[in-house]
């Protein structure tokens, strides 16, 4: 087991590195539609940028790039309220990174459909894959592991979760629209595309705080 921090990777999970280490994504690249791509690097960015805008951390970020872009039907305070737990891995208790997390449940909301009941089986293996293909992509799995070599660098550190977090994204939404494509149709453009700057970011963050 690999028990160094991987280095920090701005550009997230490379689709043909993932496969290649993994074969996570079941389709190969040239079963992926153009759309499909072209709505997994939103995602992606999507819940890099609610990260380091600090809207959000690690699993919020991930779990509403799903809902809001793939209509998951969660409000943001329910997203909020499920994800907030897994944050900062499960309470800053070192375990889990929040960012695996936060796909875990966006894989599971957007996968088991309208008969979650009969999927159970299906999802659980969903969610060992996710894990298996993390671990495969960044070292680990463990947020004391992947933060060990950057934890004294605040601004490395934040970087790395940045990536982790787009890098997790990626993987759900990859593996959510390999089992339902019908989903690349539903995308909510508006919220994917939408960006403030760090500042206006600080601004929500803090109106959400107060008046939510």
């Amino acid at each position: 087991m690999n028990r160094d921090a991987p280095s920090v990777n701005k550009n997230a999970l490379k689709k043909d590195d993932l496969q290649r280490v993994t074969g996570f994504a079941a389709a190969p690249a040239a079963q992926t539609s153009p759309q499909a791509e072209a709505l997994i690097v939103q995602i992606r960015e999507s819940a890099r940028y609610l990260y380091e805008t600090r809207q959000m951390l690690c699993a919020e970020a991930v779990l509403a790039a799903l809902n809001s872009g793939l209509h998951g039907g969660l409000s943001q305070a329910q997203v909020i309220a499920m994800a907030a737990p897994f944050c900062v891995a499960m309470g800053d208790s070192g375990c889990l990174c929040g960012a695996l997390s936060g796909a875990v449940m966006g894989c599971g909301l957007l996968s088991g459909g309208e008969r979650p009941y009969r999927r159970r089986r299906q999802l659980r293996a969903d969610a060992r894959h996710l894990h298996d293909a993390f671990k495969a992509a960044y070292g680990a799995t463990c947020c004391r592991v992947l933060s060990k070599k950057v934890k004294h660098d605040s601004k490395a550190h934040f970087q790395q979760c940045a990536g982790l977090t787009a890098g997790a994204a990626e993987l759900a939404a990859r593996e959510i629209l390999r089992q339902r494509p019908d989903l690349s149709g539903k995308a909510d453009q508006q919220f994917l595309t939408g960006r403030h700057s760090r500042m206006v970011g600080a601004l929500l963050r803090l109106l959400h705080y107060f008046l939510r």
